[in-house]
């Protein structure tokens, strides 16, 4: 019983492997519609949502909007937000840093070393001068 399943699934296999004609021409499948109408559609659909806002904006007494003038202010939106994700990576990058770097110098016995004493090391600053048990006393 089970090898007669398995010829027949191995036969319809087969048998759509090796037929001439691919599956959309056995169905005289066609898109509903081409891809030279969906992208006139996408520029229709901007071009309504334009001229609405623009709409609006009259009637609140603002200057319209044009299509150039809304790609600067994207543009410019999408440069600040890769500036700041840049920015908080770099924050976030000195945060692990100083992580490590504290739990190397916990488990030597040396103090830890703060935020602004590390940033100032990665600047090539001299950090400021601590003030606790650990510092040398002066020499005079």
């Amino acid at each position: 019983m089970l090898g007669i399943v398995g010829g027949m699934l191995v036969g319809l296999l087969l048998l759509g492997l090796f037929h001439p004609r691919t599956g959309a021409q056995t169905l005289d499948w066609k898109p509903t519609r081409s891809v030279e109408t969906e992208i006139q559609n996408e520029i229709d659909d901007l071009d309504q949502m334009l001229e609405a806002a623009n709409a609006r904006r009259r009637r609140r007494g603002e200057p319209e909007l044009t299509e150039e003038g809304l790609r600067a202010s994207v543009g410019a939106d999408l440069a600040e937000t890769i500036k700041r994700r840049e920015d908080h990576l770099a924050e976030l990058e000195v945060v692990q840093m100083l992580d490590a770097k504290n739990a190397r110098r916990r488990a030597k016995g040396l103090p830890e070393v703060s935020v602004e004493e590390y940033r100032a090391r990665i600047a090539g600053e001299r950090p400021p001068a601590r003030r606790d048990h650990t510092d040398p006393p002066a020499q005079a």
